[in-house]
């Protein structure tokens, strides 16, 4: 039978590229890594690593068993923290996937209400975009996800719940004057994270031209930089300008929808208590956020 060591040394040895660094993360000797994995070849009756160099990588067959001992030991790794939470949130861990914009503005709000509540309530958070903070959800990696959406007819697949948050209007960064979208058209302009870029081209081509797209960056700081420096102008959302501003660069609120932020969790209800409770600090840290920085 396969059992939830083997599965983590696979997950170890595919994250990492190594049984020598798998067995390292693990405390197992390197002998006794290779045993389980022989094991678990032997238990399957397939072929799970090949020997390139002085390394392995996994087959075919080693990469599904991969992907689904991941979801696995996420899974696993959840439940353990909910059964430690089920008696009180005195103890226990909640994990929150999200990106950057939430974790300066929205996230530490939500943190020290969690804090305030519940003081044994350990949080985790980590920095992705949405597409990774759903796969992270997905795979039982975190308990949250706080995702953000400009598209409102692309529904998340069956198993996530989305949960409004708040709504992040979208401001335009120029020096020297605000205006239209296409009062700058003629300008070079910096773009975002991906999404965010096929969102401003989308915006432009309606206001009727193609933005010419010279720089690209995800950080939101860099971004204001680039501008004072005066080498583009851009778009960003609200919550980055709460976090910080810079006060070489105009801001003008463009009249254009909202990206909608959502909390994302899997699986069917009732949520986890631990999950409740962060959702709870989520919602009063928006409501708090709308009020101090306008709808």
């Amino acid at each position: 039978m396969v059992s939830l060591v083997q599965l983590r040394v696979l997950d170890s040895v595919r994250r990492l590229g190594s049984v020598t660094a798998a067995a390292r993360e693990l405390h197992y000797t390197q002998p006794s890594l290779s045993h389980h994995l022989a094991r678990l070849e032997a238990e399957t009756g397939a072929q799970l690593l090949q020997r390139v160099g002085r390394g392995v990588r996994l087959t075919e067959a080693g990469r599904l068993l991969a992907d689904r001992a991941a979801e696995i030991i996420g899974r696993v790794d959840s439940a353990t923290t909910e059964l430690s939470t089920l008696v009180g949130l005195g103890a226990g861990r909640v994990r929150l996937a999200g990106f950057g914009s939430v974790l300066s503005a929205l996230i530490p709000r939500a943190a020290a209400v969690l804090a305030e509540r519940h003081p044994g309530l350990e949080l985790g958070l980590t920095d992705a975009h949405p597409e990774d903070a759903l796969r992270l959800l997905r795979a039982g990696h975190v308990d949250v996800a706080v995702i953000f959406r400009y598209d409102e007819t692309a529904p998340e697949e069956d198993g996530v719940r989305l949960r409004h948050l708040l709504d992040d209007p979208l401001h335009l960064l120029s020096t020297g004057g605000g205006g239209t979208l296409a009062d700058h058209r003629d300008a070079t302009w910096i773009g975002g994270c991906e999404r965010c870029r096929t969102h401003l081209v989308e915006l432009c081509e309606r206001a009727g031209f193609t933005p010419r797209l010279t720089s690209a960056t995800d950080d939101m700081v860099v971004m204001q930089s680039l501008v004072a420096a005066g080498l583009g102008v851009t778009t960003i959302p609200g919550l980055a300008l709460s976090a910080h501003r810079d006060p070489a660069v105009t801001v003008t609120r463009l009249d254009v929808p909202p990206r909608r932020i959502f909390a994302a969790t899997y699986g069917d209800p009732p949520d986890p208590p631990a999950t409740a409770a962060l959702l709870a600090a989520l919602d009063e840290a928006a409501a708090l956020t709308v009020r101090t920085t306008g709808p």
